[in-house]
């Protein structure tokens, strides 16, 4: 079983619910004792009155014990996806389920919005046994005590690296009974990814600057809190900003010229690629001083798709590795 560590939400905010007042809190009886950081533990399958049910500690650090739900909202495009890569169907999701990652789900599947602040209306009319939702978005732990007060059961989740991944597909493969697509989507990949950290083992640590563009701006981001300089450091590289949390709080280009690192990598949010590719021109690639780096006068600057790290990569992971991989350790 997997079990790993995941952080307790912020503070949810505030959203106005349908009836007048907000439901009750979950009773601290409903509640079990979360590991430190609050993280769901792995699923575990039990027997009660003759019905097979699974039960789990979600990211809230609630205990979740249910049957195999049959209509399932998913508060994320992601979310929506594991759950359909784990064998369930979806009676709701919200919109970047179609947007962004494509699903070909039956028209029947209602449409809750965007992804921030999904249509608490138009969920309860799906009539879900079950919500899939993000811990981190605090749309949707807000609603919690409206879902808590109509009898419908909402786990939390939080995926930041690949295994909290898996540790969620597992959960998911549980509750649809799919233990063959646990190993296909999961295990399989786990593999492919165990093959590229092994190509980092005994290479000298390269040295990465990692970036992340939007329409207005830049930031430098870390190994930490994040997916793609989480997996970076999984293949043993150097993170400029690990060691200079300056570079975190204000762009320097001085700063990232004395670093000089072997490699710099961008990634973009946004629903615009170009636009987030002019603020990397205005604020670092048109300063003439740029082409002096190492990593770019050496070939070594690289945009990185936005399916596999922007988006959570699912069943992807290991391309997304393998990419990253190519780069930082070439077959000689």
């Amino acid at each position: 079983m997997i079990n790993k560590m995941r952080k307790l939400s912020s503070a949810a905010l505030g959203l106005l619910l349908l009836c007048s007042c907000a439901g009750p809190e979950p009773s601290s009886s409903s509640q079990s004792s979360a590991d430190e950081s609050g993280m769901p533990s792995s699923s575990v399958l039990s027997e009660e009155s003759g019905d097979k049910t699974v039960s789990f500690t979600d990211a809230l650090g609630r205990e979740i014990t249910l049957s195999a739900p049959e209509r399932v909202a998913a508060l994320g495009g992601s979310f929506a996806e594991t759950w359909v890569l784990a064998g369930g169907s979806l009676a709701a999701a919200t919109s970047d389920a179609w947007e962004e990652r494509g699903l070909e789900l039956d028209p029947s599947v209602q449409n809750l919005g965007g992804q921030q602040e999904p249509n608490a209306e138009l969920l309860l009319l799906s009539e879900p046994d079950l919500v899939i939702a993000n811990v981190s978005v605090s749309g949707h732990t807000a609603l919690e005590p409206q879902l808590t007060a109509a009898g419908i059961t909402v786990a939390y989740f939080e995926v930041e690296v690949f295994e909290d991944y898996l540790s969620m597909l597992e959960t998911c493969c549980e509750l649809t009974g799919r233990e063959d697509l646990y190993e296909q989507n999961g295990l399989a990949v786990s593999g492919q990814i165990e093959a590229q950290r092994a190509r980092a083992q005994g290479k000298d640590a390269p040295t990465v600057l990692l970036l992340r563009a939007y329409s207005s701006g830049v930031k430098v981001k870390n190994s930490r809190n994040n997916m793609t300089g989480a997996m970076l450091a999984d293949l043993g590289c150097v993170n400029i900003a690990d060691g200079d949390e300056t570079l975190l709080e204000e762009l320097s280009l001085e700063r990232i010229l004395s670093a000089d690192p072997d490699y710099i990598f961008v990634t973009t949010m946004g629903s615009s690629t170009e636009k987030a590719m002019q603020s990397m021109e205005e604020l670092l690639t048109g300063n003439p001083a740029w082409a002096s780096l190492s990593a770019v006068s050496g070939g070594q600057y690289h945009v990185l798709p936005k399916d596999l790290f922007h988006y959570k990569p699912n069943a992807r992971w290991g391309e997304a590795y393998e990419m990253l991989a190519d780069i930082l350790y070439p077959a000689q």
